[in-house]
């Protein structure tokens, strides 16, 4: 039987997210989800009159392959998928693994060298179509969140199909001021980081790429970031978990990292020649997101939270580093995380996790929450 959330968050995603148009062709992506779900997706693309085509994936099949793959056999893979995401004009991905680890076991050297060679792939898709990413909620991800499934999947849709128009004023005001700001100083416990975002523009994410969403999101000057940061919330990158991590910066580059795994951290660090500077920086503002769930599209969202991302840029409000890596890391500034502060230009514009400015403070979740 169909779940009518199905049909429900099928809606957001082929309407509010991608705005399908009639005759628009879309590819969806199904990655480990329900063919229920899937098949959700095709109609509701069908009755705005698009042209849905599917690709289905399987986690324990990827990583199969990725194992024993050569570097011109991905090259092969890359010239077919880039080819095919040409003639789209849309882009919905689902993704749903009961083991988010399941690559933990192939080589980080092939995982890394197959991602360069599907980077211009990726590199279309997030440029040249409307997009949409989203996880699947599983029962591992439920365990990730220390929540019963139930629970789980009722929050999932609850997060997932919130009515994002609810964030417009109050995002646009933040993109706005962010656009004016020149200097940033962030300041927490371990964490006393100074950059400047100057003529790099904001951009609001209010639903139209990931879900869930609630972020607004600039790039520091590539050699403006000076001083040090401490990430409070753990983190998945190439399957493998890393908590703690620390990161010292000179003239934009990392030139100290420091984590529970060190030596893997530095490894990915030192992927290519962007892989130790940042290529963004986002203010998140989710209200129904609050605790950490090493998934970093729920993530990167939190209440409170910033993320401050080593590796790629994107074209819009990035700074032009280029890299195969982009790894959002995650700092919550509540005060049961040791709270924190945001200083735009001098002026005090988040404290603890909450805005201090009246035309910001429609992002708190109180006003986003308000009946």
């Amino acid at each position: 039987m169909s779940d009518p959330r199905f049909t429900r968050l099928a809606e957001v995603l082929t309407g509010f997210s991608t705005d399908l148009k009639k005759g628009e062709r879309v590819l969806i992506d199904a990655f480990d989800v329900p063919d229920t779900f899937t098949i959700a997706l095709v109609r509701a693309a069908q009755e705005r009159g698009a042209l849905p085509y599917v690709n289905v994936q399987r986690a324990r099949i990827t990583r199969e392959l990725l194992k024993g793959a050569t570097i011109e056999q991905y090259g092969t893979t890359a010239e077919v998928e880039l080819q095919r995401m040409k003639h789209m004009q849309a882009y919905i991905a689902v993704r749903g693994s009961d083991n988010i680890f399941e690559t933990s076991d192939v080589p980080a050297d092939r995982v890394q060298a197959m991602s360069k060679v599907m980077k211009p792939v990726l590199d279309h898709r997030v440029n040249k179509t409307k997009w949409v990413v989203l996880r699947w909620p599983s029962s591992a991800m439920a365990q990730q969140a220390g929540m019963s499934t139930q629970a789980f999947e009722d929050f999932y849709f609850r997060v997932c199909t919130f009515d994002y128009r609810r964030y417009g004023p109050g995002m646009k005001a933040l993109a706005g001021l962010m656009n004016q700001t020149d200097r940033v100083h962030l300041q927490g416990p371990g964490t006393d980081l100074r950059f400047s975002i100057k003529g790099i523009g904001a951009v609001p994410c209010g639903g139209l790429r990931n879900i869930p969403d609630g972020e607004v999101f600039s790039c520091p000057v590539k050699d403006s970031v000076e001083g040090v940061i401490q990430y409070n919330a753990p983190t998945v990158y190439l399957g493998t978990s890393f908590d703690n991590i620390r990161l010292v910066f000179k003239k934009g580059r990392i030139v100290e990292a420091t984590s529970n795994n060190t030596k893997r951290l530095n490894e990915i660090l030192d992927t290519d020649a962007g892989s130790r500077y940042i290529g963004e920086f986002a203010i998140g503002f989710n209200p129904h997101i609050l605790e950490p769930m090493r998934d970093i599209l729920f993530d990167e969202k939190i209440a409170g939270s910033f993320h401050f991302t080593p590796g790629q840029a994107y074209e819009e409000g990035g700074n032009g580093n280029k890299s195969t890596v982009h790894w959002d890391m995650v700092n919550i500034q509540r005060p049961e995380y040791g709270g924190g502060e945001i200083w735009f230009d001098g002026k005090l514009i988040r404290k603890d996790g909450l805005f201090t400015l009246p035309a910001l403070k429609k992002l708190n979740p109180d006003q986003l929450l308000k009946v």
